[in-house]
């Protein structure tokens, strides 16, 4: 019956884990659409790595998506397609080791994501500056729309 357990029935990952295999990722330079440790990723393959790592291969390849961070709509692709897969957790208690999902513009649809690695850090991919982990100051805190823990691998 493992079909019929949701994402939000399984088990999370261990965050220790998925902070580690995140900053295995610094460094890496910005490529949008890519996700090759040490190669080139955006923030979304930052995330696609991490997941191979601590849970397992890719369910199901990633349509190409746009880099326009004011996109607006009815629908937020990303968070629906992190439900399917991810443990969705409330964002203002999001625990270390969440994938956080960033509303860049008012009223856009979240498009940007990052790892949360401490309390007041976290790790994402930015264009011009690659992989990094920085500080989640208050402007980035107030852009968190949702949060979402990695599965445990099988």
């Amino acid at each position: 019956m493992r079909d019929a357990i949701t994402a939000n029935q399984r088990r999370s990952a261990d965050p220790s884990v998925v902070i580690a295999a995140a900053r295995t990722w610094l460094g890496t330079p910005y490529h949008d659409q890519a996700s090759l440790r040490g190669v080139g990723c955006d923030c979304l393959g930052l995330a696609r790595g991490v997941w191979r790592e601590v849970v397992g291969p890719e369910p199901f390849p990633i349509p190409p998506y746009s880099r326009d961070w004011g996109e607006s709509g009815p629908r937020e692709v990303l968070a629906e397609g992190a439900r399917k897969m991810m443990i969705e957790v409330p964002a203002a208690n999001a625990p270390p080791g969440a994938l956080l999902l960033f509303r860049m513009m008012p009223r856009a649809i979240a498009k940007h994501v990052g790892i949360l690695t401490g309390p007041d850090s976290f790790i994402h991919a930015y264009e011009r500056l690659g992989v990094i982990e920085q500080p989640l100051t208050p402007a980035w805190r107030r852009r968190i729309a949702f949060a979402f823990l990695f599965p445990a691998g099988d």
